[in-house]
């Protein structure tokens, strides 16, 4: 079935999480592997009833037939990632790739004690770019040096490849968005790596002729937590008014809002390669969309704004986001692939 890797298309917190575990239900992947910079990106999925945030997993963690897998391109907090694990009971099913770079104490201490990092660019305060720094100086302790990860090490890119291999379906998925990455993005307001499909690919160990689909998820209102420019933000009052305030996973911190974004949009799903482009939060939109799961009963307004979208990106819209719970989404890939 091949390889899909879902990404963010903004700045981030476009409910990634929410499209990730609604494929992992409908396309039953054998692996759903992470790629990205670290724990300093938090995908919630709210499933029966119940709201679940991770920062290490997969967020289609909720699909317990799929193997989950971090990719050596990662960094992971032992911490958090054992935390998740029992919080989830995923014991007998996550795996760490034994290459991973290690978030340690002094990391969080140089990222929440630097001016720069804190005061000025906003970071999460979660270490990455202190980790990240020390992995390029080749310094960094990697999770094969962390005892109490042992019995989850394991070499991702052999386990995705030869899952692929045997045609089986294997989904990656992204974290933050576009315009945090390192080499794309709004610098120095941006992360510590590159965030598009293609370091996803990598982060797991994937070559590129291997991949089938690339499905970047735009917001219907972006946001963004911290500093950095948003060219088409709205004011804290106008957020409130449309009843758009957000606050974010992993620092709890309020997202600035802003309206749809035309032109990083194409650029984004230009850079990424998109072949599908998912959109959420169209019940904010209009809120007469809350919860429709067909494409005929939205309304007119919602479906002016998804032609937008696809004139923009000149990609198909494939899944759309109604509401919080999985079952909110309308789900267009029969038709338009």
């Amino acid at each position: 079935m091949g390889v899909a890797i879902v990404v963010g298309g903004f700045w981030g917190d476009e409910g990634k999480g929410k499209i990730v575990a609604h494929i992992a239900f409908s396309d039953k992947p054998k692996i759903i592997a992470r790629g990205g910079v670290g724990p300093n990106a938090g995908h919630t999925v709210e499933y029966k009833g119940k709201k679940y945030g991770v920062r290490m997993l997969p967020s289609g963690f909720v699909y317990e037939e799929a193997r989950l897998l971090i990719g050596a391109g990662v960094l992971v907090n032992p911490e958090v990632f054992l935390k998740e694990v029992e919080m989830l009971n995923a014991a007998n099913r996550a795996g760490v790739d034994y290459r991973c770079a290690i978030i340690e104490r002094k990391h969080i201490e140089a990222d929440t004690k630097s001016d720069h990092l804190r005061g000025k660019i906003g970071t999460t305060g979660t270490g990455c770019g202190p980790a990240n720094a020390d992995r390029v100086m080749r310094v960094a302790k990697q999770a094969k040096d962390v005892p109490e990860l042992k019995p989850f090490l394991t070499d991702v890119p052999l386990e995705v490849n030869e899952a692929i291999d045997k045609g089986e379906f294997v989904l990656v998925e992204g974290t933050q968005g576009f315009g945090l990455s390192l080499y794309y993005g709004t610098y120095p307001y941006v992360t510590s790596k590159d965030t598009t499909a293609s370091q996803m690919a990598a982060d797991v160990g994937i070559g590129p002729t291997k991949i089938d689909d690339v499905i970047v998820v735009f917001k219907t209102f972006p946001t963004r937590v911290g500093a950095g420019p948003f060219p088409t933000e709205m004011s804290e009052e106008e957020a409130e008014r449309l009843g758009l305030v957000e606050y974010g996973t992993v620092t709890g911190r309020k997202r600035r809002v802003g309206w749809w974004d035309g032109e990083m949009a194409r650029y984004s799903a230009m850079v990424n390669g998109a072949t599908q482009v998912a959109i959420t939060g169209i019940d904010k939109l209009d809120k007469e969309c809350y919860g429709v799961t067909e494409y005929e009963k939205l309304t007119k307004k919602a479906k002016e704004f998804i032609e937008r979208v696809e004139e923009d990106t000149k990609t198909p819209v494939t899944l759309i986001s109604t509401g919080p719970e999985l079952e909110h989404i309308i789900d267009l890939r029969r038709e338009k692939l």
